[in-house]
């Protein structure tokens, strides 16, 4: 797989936009300044296809790029405090949605918790309910170059008490700064994703950067009531 091939595709605000999966998918999940667009740049070998939104939590859109047969999402950036309830149920509804459709051919949810810090109440809540759904996903520790070794040392001793099931999970400590965990990440986005049939070519999606003609009013659908008013009851 050649990860410099990579290029955006489009964007949805609404899961009723979205065509029917056609192929593997591989989403990056993550509250908002955890670094998912570095990651992502990171892992591409580019420097800005993955751009940070000017507000944090602002941008409610899964963000498609193209890599080699395969689609990579970029899910909405969760947590942000300053922004209103209604902003919040846009996460749940969008994010919630798009892992509850099971007719998507989702190989891998790439999560992405910051290395420095014990997860948030957010990234709790969406390990879990990764877990309880049975949903393939790793744990990406993003800004591992903030920490000295022993600070390292700590954080993961800790993390194996903050985060449930934290001996099976696939873990990966990851600096965008450094490269360290790119070549992982990778590869284990190549082996979540080699089991899948080779996508045929046909049925893309628009490439312009234009959602599908819909009502301006359309109602959002597939919403989980997931976050603290987005995954959770």
């Amino acid at each position: 797989m050649n990860f410099n091939n990579a290029k955006f595709v489009t964007s949805f605000g609404r899961l009723s936009q979205m065509p029917p999966s056609d192929r593997p998918e591989v989403c990056f999940s993550g509250r908002s300044n955890v670094g998912k667009s570095s990651l992502i740049n990171k892992v591409l070998n580019r420097k800005a296809l993955a751009r940070v939104s000017a507000t944090p939590g602002k941008t409610v859109t899964i963000n498609f790029f193209e890599l080699d047969g395969i689609y990579l999402a970029d899910l909405p950036g969760y947590g942000y405090a300053k922004v209103s309830k209604g902003e919040k149920r846009g996460w749940g509804q969008l994010i919630g949605g798009y892992l509850a459709d099971t007719d998507r051919q989702l190989a891998l949810v790439i999560q992405l918790v910051d290395m420095r810090h014990p997860p948030s109440a957010d990234d709790l809540q969406m390990i879990n309910y990764l877990i309880d759904n049975e949903l393939p996903f790793i744990i990406v520790l993003t800004k591992a170059d903030k920490l000295k070794k022993s600070q390292r040392e700590e954080r993961m001793a800790a993390f194996a008490d903050e985060i449930p099931c934290f001996e099976d999970i696939t873990v990966v400590p990851f600096s965008a700064v450094t490269g360290e965990g790119v070549e992982e990440v990778r590869a284990i986005i190549e082996d979540a994703t080699s089991d899948f049939e080779a996508y045929d070519g046909d049925d893309e999606y628009p490439d312009d950067g234009e959602c599908p003609d819909q009502p301006a009013d359309e109602p959002d659908t597939g919403d989980l009531s997931a976050f603290r008013g987005a995954l959770k009851p």
